[in-house]
């Protein structure tokens, strides 16, 4: 069935398809407009919350899209790998569709993500030292188990629901210069140039990832799929590997790329706090803190900052609390 290929077509189209099953649980998340980054940067800049959706992160979208279509094709349980964000939304999301649902996460993980998890009933193994070692488990279990594997980013499905974010901005920002989103396994990122491009070819798309873990930005610069060490504390950045579909959707259609260090990313946490009064993970601040590396270039442009998680690790939030 199309629904457990890769084949099933990703496209604009599709993404307002999506929105049918996404708006059955979601509302469109805020676009705020913040005057003091705004000066800070030189730019007028926007933040979209993702951060205020269930399971607190832009990632349910997809879940509540892949799980509408697997319902509908008779399947009862999925499995999948994750640091967290992606396995909230899966786990939620099959909850809501009384679908039973694996969630395999690398140890040590994120003990509030794993938390978030569980809470939804959803059973979590916790295996392999790192995601790639995490994903090997989920290929074994999920034949023994017989179980569907929703993969992190290689399912249409889910990046066809994620995309309604993008509508959203442009329903809200019809004259947006540019949108700045992180980037981990890159499901938002194709999402955005599915939907972004296709509307207006102008509109600059710009990632950022972790030095520290930077594969996808090494294979937007190569231009073929590359693997890299993956030691970021962020854990929506924390992939060691591009992966194939979303990489032959931004690998020629993104604008720029920008990667930050590990006290860059904290200082975008610190950034977020400070001037938009949320709570933002790693990988949800480091836009804001993309945009300052970028203020010459974004210099009086209409700039969209996704935040797109609020799951941050207690101890990076006490570090981040007592330097500010």
């Amino acid at each position: 069935m199309s629904f457990t290929t890769k084949d099933y077509p990703i496209s604009i189209q599709e993404v307002f398809r999506a929105k049918e099953s996404v708006y059955r649980f979601l509302k469109p998340t805020k676009l705020n407009y913040y005057q003091n980054l705004s000066k800070l940067i030189g730019a007028e800049i926007y933040i979209k919350h993702e951060n205020h959706n269930p399971g607190g992160s832009f990632k349910i979208r997809g879940g509540i899209n892949v799980m509408h279509h697997l319902k509908k094709g008779g399947v009862n349980g999925v499995i999948t790998f994750s640091t967290g964000n992606h396995g909230i939304s899966v786990a939620t999301a099959a909850k809501w569709f009384g679908m039973d649902a694996v969630v395999v996460v690398p140890k040590g993980n994120n003990s509030a993500k794993n938390q978030a998890i569980i809470d939804t009933g959803a059973k979590l193994v916790e295996e392999g030292n790192n995601f790639e070692e995490a994903a090997e488990v989920v290929e074994r279990l999920s034949q023994k188990r017989g179980l569907y594997y929703i993969h992190a980013a290689n399912e249409p499905h889910l990046i066809n629901g994620v995309g309604t974010e993008f509508l959203e901005i442009i329903a809200d920002l019809p004259d947006v210069d540019a949108v700045i989103l992180p980037i981990g396994a890159g499901s938002e990122l194709a999402a955005a140039i599915t939907v972004l491009k296709k509307i207006n070819p102008k509109i600059e798309i710009i990632a950022v990832q972790a030095e520290a873990s930077q594969a996808a930005y090494l294979s937007w610069r190569e231009k073929m799929i590359q693997s890299s060490e993956n030691k970021t504390f962020a854990g929506g950045f924390a992939t060691g590997s591009a992966y194939e579909l979303p990489f032959s959707i931004y690998k020629d259609q993104l604008d720029d790329f920008v990667t930050l260090n590990e006290d860059e990313i904290k200082k975008g946490i610190t950034l977020a706090l400070k001037h938009t009064h949320n709570l933002a993970e790693g990988a949800g601040s480091a836009p804001i803190m993309a945009a300052l590396k970028l203020k010459d270039k974004l210099k009086d442009k209409k700039v969209v900052l996704q935040m797109s998680g609020a799951n941050i690790d207690e101890k990076i939030l006490k570090e981040v609390i007592q330097s500010i």
